[in-house]
């Protein structure tokens, strides 16, 4: 027997929010409902491509239609905050790209309101949701590779992007640390929890937004996690973690791998591949599924995505841009220490 559809509202009408649709299309058990964005034309546009029968020019329409179970929330990120406060506020569940908010301030508003209204409320980080992470973060928790000790992960994308890009822009989050840092700040984070000690450093731009950023997360533990992002500089966007009796190479494309090899200490490489009934490994369908799984079980946040995860993962890029020195229009007078 089917499961009943959900039904899907989605704010914003970009790159990503397009990505996304197109793989809720193709999810029998999902429905879109409505598109909004700031202006009839695109939604109108969005709606056109993707058989929606609905659009909206403006997000508070969107926050109010009784007939949305779930809003997908695909702004940038710095209209994290006001795009899903909305949703939230006018009683729909929200599913918000990342990086969540510009800051742990922001994630915290969100998260009270969501439980102030009793709604579910999920960070859209794909890489947790994606079968064959869940896969290594299992031989991990197992002891595969014995107590880890290091967590290495990169993100850089070549560039250059011009000043006027989103990418240089202090009043849209820019940086590499929110757009790509996240990733593998997320990934040390997914194994090892939140970090006891954090050190960085970074390379600005004349805005004032992070042109590359290397940061060095500490756990009590004894085990480190050394994790870059860069936009003047492509990197492998690999990942490893190594414990006290293996290690886990993954290799490009990390937070969407296709697979992975593991080295135990005596034994040969043994390597873990993704299943092709997953679909591509660009695919945002596991979250979606994931979403949709929680709300059929009436769940208020998903175990994989938890929301004390994402608050933790802001806390640490809040005390990463502390001590590199950036700061965004939309921040508290005061970040993390």
């Amino acid at each position: 027997m089917a499961e009943q559809s959900v039904r899907w509202g989605i704010l914003a009408t970009g790159g990503i929010a397009a990505a996304f649709a197109a793989d809720l299309v193709d999810l029998p058990d999902a429905e879109i409902v409505a598109v909004a964005s700031r202006r009839r034309e695109p939604a109108e546009a969005f709606a056109e491509r993707f058989g929606v029968a609905r659009a909206y020019g403006d997000w508070e329409s969107l926050a109010g239609d009784p007939d949305i179970d779930v809003v997908y929330v695909a702004t940038p990120h710095s209209a994290h905050r006001a795009a899903a406060g909305l949703c939230l506020a006018a009683g729909r569940n929200v599913l918000c790209e990342k990086p969540f908010t510009l800051n742990l301030r922001e994630a915290e508003e969100l998260v009270a309101l969501a439980r102030e209204h009793d709604r579910f409320l999920m960070e859209a980080m794909w890489m947790y949701c994606n079968p064959l992470v869940r896969r290594l973060k299992e031989l991990v928790d197992d002891g595969a590779v014995g107590d880890v000790r290091t967590v290495q992960a990169d993100f850089g994308l070549a560039g250059p992007f011009p000043p006027a890009h989103r990418l240089r822009d202090p009043a849209l989050g820019g940086g590499a640390l929110l757009d790509l840092g996240v990733y593998p700040v997320s990934f040390a984070q997914l194994l090892l929890g939140e970090p006891d000690g954090i050190a960085a450093r970074a390379v600005l731009s004349e805005e004032g937004v992070d042109l590359q950023t290397g940061a060095l997360l500490s756990w009590d533990s004894g085990a480190l996690a050394s994790v870059h992002c860069s936009i003047v500089g492509g990197t492998g966007v690999t990942a490893s973690v190594t414990g006290t009796r293996g290690r886990i190479d993954v290799p490009a494309g990390f937070f969407h791998p296709d697979r992975f090899v593991l080295h135990r200490d005596g034994r040969d490489p043994e390597e873990f591949a993704a299943d092709p009934a997953d679909g591509p490994r660009t695919s945002l369908r596991h979250e979606a599924e994931e979403v949709m799984r929680a709300l059929r079980a009436g769940e208020k946040e998903s175990p994989l995505v938890p929301l004390e995860g994402t608050l933790a993962v802001m806390r640490t890029l809040d005390a990463v841009r502390e001590r590199i020195g950036v700061r965004y229009p939309g921040d508290a007078a005061t970040l993390a220490g």
